[in-house]
């Protein structure tokens, strides 16, 4: 069944509660396999897919997961909008743990990871100075005061390569280019999203303090997980309620993010992959 919103679990958020009709649907892409198979299910009478970003107990570091095979899985399903969760570090003292951050614009300190489904014959450069979607954020940001989470509307997420966190030089660095939060994931879910033309945005969970702070050294993993585990429960209750609000049409730009960045011209394409890019791309390069 196809379903009409994708919801993507981040850390400490690998199910989503008051799902119904649940069906787990496992999927190849013609980038390989997603993290693992996506729950399809109701949810606030919508038709939603749900995927665990790091796969069933955790396993999946950021720098190996399988990006453009997650985010071409929710197009297989004909998802057009996402919502993101993901736990993210505070750079400012104001971004306090257990805070929700709805960013509206991504750094990218991360190391040749592949976020575009474009090459092998076919150049396409779709706009990206606004890389999330300002209605389904703003939709978030609402959700997000609607359940009583402490939330701000906007903020700069630093995507990091990781799996180690930042040295103080970075963090301190980062804190006087103006950033507000940092994470190891989203940039490349946005990237390809805004290819694959469906609509996305981030619920960034804040857990900590970065290690600029000076109580930093004092923070337990076990307040950590505590954290991790109420972010979760909040995280849960924002997407529902989102979900719940969410109108039937989109308004936004996001579904026409290709119609005039695909360059190369049609009798250029390889066929093999106009037929494995089909379901973006076939809206304007069909296959016959």
């Amino acid at each position: 069944m196809t379903c009409e919103i994708g919801i993507i679990g981040g850390s400490g958020l690998y199910d989503m509660e008051g799902l119904t009709d649940r069906q787990e649907v496992t999927l190849d892409t013609p980038f390989g396999a997603p993290s693992g198979p996506y729950v399809t299910a109701t949810l606030r009478g919508r038709r939603v897919a749900f995927l665990a970003r790091h796969g069933a107990g955790h396993r999946i570091l950021p720098g190996e997961l399988n990006f453009r095979a997650n985010i071409f899985g929710f197009k297989l399903l004909g998802v057009d909008r996402i919502l993101s969760a993901s736990a993210v570090g505070s750079l400012r003292e104001d971004y306090r743990p257990l805070d929700i951050v709805v960013p509206d614009q991504f750094f990218d300190r991360t190391k040749g990871r592949v976020s575009t489904f474009f090459g092998r014959g076919i150049a396409a450069h779709v706009g990206f100075s606004h890389p999330v979607c300002g209605e389904l954020a703003a939709l978030a940001v609402a959700s997000a005061r609607a359940v009583g989470a402490r939330v701000h509307g906007s903020g700069t997420y630093v995507c990091m390569e990781g799996p180690a966190f930042s040295t103080l030089a970075e963090s301190q660095a980062y804190r006087s280019w103006g950033f507000d939060i940092i994470g190891m994931t989203n940039l490349q879910e946005a990237k390809l999203a805004r290819e694959a033309e469906i609509c996305y945005t981030t619920v960034a969970l804040v857990t900590d303090y970065d290690c600029w702070h000076p109580d930093h050294d004092s923070v337990t993993v076990e307040l950590i997980i505590a954290n991790l585990v109420q972010n979760a429960t909040t995280a849960q209750r924002i997407i529902a309620e989102a979900v719940g609000r969410m109108p039937a049409a989109r308004g936004c730009r996001c579904g026409r993010a290709l119609e005039h960045a695909i360059i190369t011209r049609p009798e250029h394409v390889p066929a093999d992959v106009k037929q494995a890019l089909a379901p973006i791309i076939g809206k304007y390069l069909p296959t016959s």
